[in-house]
């Protein structure tokens, strides 16, 4: 990284007009030389803050790839602690295997619980996973002249030559993208068309958005109704909704795990019984007395981590929260355990799986890039996360039920 007294005029100038506040930080995104643009602006926050930063210069990001896909107004990076659980095995139809699993966080004794959790289940033969729906969706909102016109729009989206030419439309507008349902949600003279696609490997909101936006300008030639707005909140991305828990959104995926009674009791120190009761008053009536929305114990911890360590957006570990812990006895006395995630929003194409170090965690778990077929990778991915989620949830009600969950935070110093 080169120092303050290696710029030379040009760069120099730049630097005194942004702390002058002559240009905006913006500004810099203009420069052909993006590492320059991103020390001229640390600079200048050094120079107008009055500190110097000691760590976010310190990086491995490519800072081309980021300031095209990833960030603006780049100044450096936060480095957050990569740790792994292991082994975990995964019976599923795209990830049958043992995994490794990178988890970054911030949170002590998470790593740890998860680790248990995964010998657990890995001890029992492995976590069974299927992935139940996959589709990403995006749902303008309407308004129409009264409820007359608002069920003659809702009728009409349902014919299928309108389907058809809608699916048209929207392949124009990408390669991997496909229109696969379209439904009309009605109040009043507001009508709100939830458009659901299959988005293969990537993620997929920015591409369901580009490719929504051209079917409207069809629905706006041919019926003649115009948008208020491209996203009407019935989508739902980036906030708890109870349509993304009942319908779906990005992939629902279910993953479940039979556990011996002696594992339960050597492993976790506890009692099946006692972890089903814990389960059923805590992650159950529980979550149902506070109105929530997710029925678990800690899913967004697990699957936060693994966002962040596998370049996906964090901000979707909201609909990833909505997750269903169940446990019950069977006529064994073992100790069956599902989770349920209705809403996962992930992909391995795009967003932030180009960055390095994430990209070095999906290589880590076999699902970098385009799979073979495509959308294979993706939905590998989806597997492994819900099983290390229910990874997570064996290990924390076992602890519940033990009576260790403050035992073992207070001796890894949280």
């Amino acid at each position: 990284m080169k120092s303050r007294m290696d710029l030379n005029k040009d760069k120099q100038e730049l630097l005194d007009d942004l702390i002058s506040g002559k240009i905006s930080f913006h500004k810099l995104d203009s420069l052909t030389d993006k590492q320059t643009a991103v020390m001229i602006r640390r600079y200048a926050l050094e120079k107008t803050s009055g500190f110097n930063f000691d760590h976010i210069q310190n990086f491995s990001i490519d800072v081309e790839d980021a300031g095209k896909r990833n960030i603006e107004n780049m100044i450096g990076a936060i480095q957050i602690p990569l740790g792994v659980a292991s082994p975990l095995k995964v019976n599923g139809e795209f990830s049958d295997g043992i995994f490794q699993i990178p988890l970054a966080t911030t949170e002590g004794a998470l790593v740890a619980s998860v680790n248990r959790g995964c010998s657990v289940i890995t001890r029992s033969g492995g976590a069974n996973v299927r992935i139940f729906r996959d589709l990403m969706t995006r749902a303008p909102v309407f308004r129409l002249e009264n409820v007359i016109k608002s069920k003659e729009f809702a009728d009409w989206l349902q014919d299928p030559a309108v389907l058809s030419r809608m699916k048209t439309k929207a392949s124009e507008t990408t390669r991997f993208g496909e229109l696969v349902d379209v439904q009309a949600f009605v109040t009043g003279n507001t009508v709100y068309v939830r458009f659901s696609y299959d988005t293969k490997d990537a993620m997929g909101m920015n591409m369901v958005t580009i490719a929504t936006d051209a079917v409207l300008s069809l629905i706006k030639d041919e019926f003649g109704a115009i948008p208020v707005s491209l996203s009407g909140n019935m989508c739902t991305d980036k906030k708890p909704a109870a349509i993304n828990s009942i319908l779906g959104r990005g992939k629902t995926v279910v993953a479940d795990v039979t556990i011996p009674a002696e594992i339960v009791e050597s492993r976790l120190k506890c009692k099946p019984e006692t972890m089903v009761e814990v389960n059923y008053r805590k992650n159950l009536l529980g979550s149902a007395r506070a109105g929530s929305l997710g029925y678990n114990a800690h899913a967004a911890n697990i699957i936060a981590a693994m966002y962040l360590a596998c370049g996906q957006d964090p901000a979707h570990v909201v609909e990833g929260s909505s997750a269903i812990t169940t446990m019950e006895l069977n006529k064994y006395g073992e100790l069956y355990c599902s989770v349920t995630l209705p809403a996962m929003a992930i992909g391995t194409v795009g967003g932030g799986t180009n960055l390095g170090t994430q990209s070095d965690c999906l290589r880590l778990l076999g699902v970098k890039g385009s799979g073979n077929p495509p959308g294979s990778n993706s939905k590998k991915l989806a597997e492994i996360i819900a099983s290390a989620v229910l990874a997570g949830e064996i290990s924390l009600i076992g602890a519940q039920a033990a009576g260790h969950l403050a035992k073992a935070h207070a001796e890894l110093g949280r």
